[in-house]
């Protein structure tokens, strides 16, 4: 065999290997083509053994244009394949059901255990009158801050608590920071309607935390805040024992203790009896005249009370959960007990 008629009969076989390859439809075709035109004993492989007959050059020139043909060939081959994958290999369409498989029950999607609890909680206080507003993940340093009587010095804003975008502090708003709470729609909220209010606003937080069992960087929270002429420290308790009972049953136990949050006076915390013990679920207080007249209310005349309630800490006594961690981990052995 010549040189070129080495070139020729390589060039056939090009031709026919593609033709024969576009045919193949399903995978045994695919299969028969390979072994045919490029197994051990194919033609591919019989013409490159043939080549040793050839004077040194002609074998040169030979030998490159059928290893150009395998190459070509196996790159040819692959998209076949994965054209036949991408299509289903059997001929069916992508999105054919295989009638003939044993029937099985659909799962169903479930909504994540923060986000249920939260719907119950803001139900239970949109029943109670309040109006559910939500605000921006990224705050600015005034309404997460100074609005809500944070002193510049407060601990809460160093790097060691606050996870900062900008620190600068170049104009009036301040820095830029993933808010630490969802409080500053108190502020928000206020600068733009005047008494009476009544909000509940959720949300996701983040802080710098250590993580562990009962923290986590980033969390859910739901503030409430109510202002109008004449509501006392009464109408905030009566507002959480009835949140508490609509969470956690009528016959719950409630505490109530002296606690401190800069922008509420008096402040307490509230605690829920849960298998003998206490366990804290929220801050609250009344609002600070400060912060009344941070946004231009007459504390002489408006009077209001605050909250801050946890929804993954009141996921964890409703449920038994014992790490928080569980909630962020997107473990669906977890998320689908739900």
């Amino acid at each position: 065999m010549t040189s070129s008629a080495a070139e020729e009969t390589i060039s056939s076989l090009k031709t026919e290997a593609l033709e024969q390859l576009s045919a193949a439809s399903d995978e045994a075709a695919l299969e028969s083509w390979r072994v045919e035109f490029m197994g051990r004993k194919g033609r591919l492989t019989g013409i490159l053994r043939n080549l040793g007959s050839l004077e040194s050059d002609e074998r040169r020139a030979a030998g490159a244009a059928a290893n150009r043909l395998k190459g070509e060939l196996e790159s040819a081959f692959e998209e076949q394949v994965a054209a036949g994958k991408r299509s289903g290999a059997s001929g069916a369409a992508p999105d054919a059901i295989d009638v003939t498989l044993p029937g099985r029950r659909p799962r169903h999607g479930r909504l994540h255990p923060s986000t249920q609890v939260i719907r119950e909680m803001l139900d239970a206080f949109n029943e109670m009158g309040f109006q559910t507003v939500e605000g921006n993940e990224v705050e600015l340093e005034r309404y997460n801050f100074d609005m809500l009587n944070i002193p510049a010095d407060h601990p809460a804003r160093d790097m060691q608590d606050t996870i900062w975008i900008n620190r600068e502090r170049d104009s009036i708003d301040g820095g830029v920071l993933l808010r630490t709470q969802t409080s500053p729609m108190q502020p928000r909220t206020m600068e733009q309607q005047d008494p009476p209010v009544r909000i509940v606003s959720p949300g996701k937080c983040f802080r710098t935390e250590a993580t562990d069992a009962t923290h986590e960087w980033q969390f859910h929270q739901v503030e409430g805040l109510a202002v109008d002429e004449g509501l006392s420290f009464a109408d905030l308790k009566g507002t959480l024992y009835e949140f508490a009972r609509r969470l956690f049953g009528a016959d719950r136990k409630v505490r109530f203790r002296c606690d401190f949050f800069p922008f509420v006076e008096p402040g307490v915390d509230m605690s829920v009896d849960w298998n003998g013990r206490w366990v804290e679920i929220l801050g609250a207080g009344m609002v600070h005249p400060q912060v009344l007249r941070n946004v231009g209310y007459d504390p002489e005349k408006y009077t209001g009370f605050a909250f801050g309630v946890g929804p993954e800490r009141v996921a964890m006594l409703k449920y038994g959960i014992e790490d928080i961690r569980h909630f962020f981990s997107n473990d669906l052995r977890f998320l689908s007990q739900f």
